[in-house]
């Protein structure tokens, strides 16, 4: 839902033009990301009117209570049943957004890419620095001999996913609702926020913890969020957007170097253009000096010659 000023349109490009010159003047950038990331790839997010906390899940009960881990342990088969329709989209796509930040990580701006999401879309788009707090659906293991599987496994499978090898029931590597974050996931994620220079907030309700608080973590408050809907921190951030991610960062990060790079290399490139000429001037001089120095030489030579084979002569004469 956009404000009343992102309506305008002369305000909504200043905001843009903005954080264009935020993300310029900043080397150390964190992102941290919620489900509104990957709805433009069509999985839905859980709090919007249309998100999965919001759909008809076919039992009689709750989805938030169904992606617990009393209700995994309880009622698996139903936890299964609810797991492959609602939170699988093995055909999902990278999008602009997922794009755009692995362009701003390649040109060395990103330092981190904290993510809610569980659909691996950022590592699929190219990150190599993302951090995954809630895991990811394309990890599974077995509970009781530790074997490793892939998504494919878990959608093939019928009821409640057994281990080829032991038995024991194959669950997937997330983070359910009462379970606890992995604590080198969350230390990670705070190292980075403290180094950042610049912090993008984007498409999450920041309602969900701990990645609700990582903001405290900041020295400063240069932070930026985008996100449709409002969040408790639109109003202290440095800069707030409300519209599609995938649109505001497609836009705000160069799809190539910036100029200012590109100009420095052509001055480069120029001044060692000049540099060789001059040098093959000054060699092509010295094989001139040299080729006239040997010239003058060979005339003396002959010069020489002649006199002494004169003065030989009349002094035989002489005789």
């Amino acid at each position: 839902m956009e404000t009343r000023q992102d309506r305008y349109s002369g305000a909504k490009q200043k905001k843009l033009d903005q954080l264009k010159q935020l993300i310029a003047e900043s080397d150390n950038i964190v992102f941290l990301g919620g489900a509104g990331v990957s709805t433009e790839s069509g999985i839905p997010d859980f709090r919007s009117g249309e998100g999965i906390f919001n759909q008809e899940t076919g039992f009689n009960y709750r989805a938030v209570d169904v992606v617990s881990h009393s209700f995994f342990v309880e009622h698996p088969e139903e936890f299964y049943d609810f797991y492959r329709k609602k939170l699988c989209y093995p055909d999902a796509k990278p999008n602009k957004a997922h794009k755009a930040l692995v362009r701003l990580e390649r040109q060395g701006k990103l330092i981190a890419t904290i993510t809610q999401n569980i659909d691996c879309l950022h590592q699929m788009a190219g990150s190599k620095t993302t951090i995954e707090l809630h895991g990811s659906v394309h990890r599974n293991y077995c509970i009781d001999c530790g074997k490793k599987y892939k998504l494919d496994f878990i959608l093939g499978c019928e009821g409640i996913p057994r281990c080829t090898k032991c038995g024991g029931i194959v669950r997937p590597a997330v983070t359910l609702y009462e379970e606890n974050l992995e604590h080198d996931k969350v230390d990670s994620a705070i190292k980075a926020i403290k180094k950042a220079d610049l912090m993008i907030i984007g498409g999450t309700s920041l309602t969900v913890y701990p990645a609700a608080t990582f903001v405290q973590f900041l020295k400063h408050d240069r932070v930026v969020i985008i996100n449709k809907s409002s969040t408790h921190l639109d109003l202290q951030a440095l800069l707030t957007i409300h519209d599609s991610i995938g649109e505001v960062l497609d836009y705000v990060v160069p799809k190539r170097k910036p100029r200012t790079t590109t100009a420095k290399a052509s001055t480069k490139t120029a001044s060692s253009s000049k540099t060789a000429k001059k040098t093959t001037t000054a060699k092509k001089a010295a094989s001139s000096k040299s080729s006239s120095s040997k010239k003058s030489t060979s005339k003396t030579s002959e010069t020489e010659k002649k006199t002494t084979s004169k003065r030989k002569t009349k002094a035989s004469e002489k005789k």
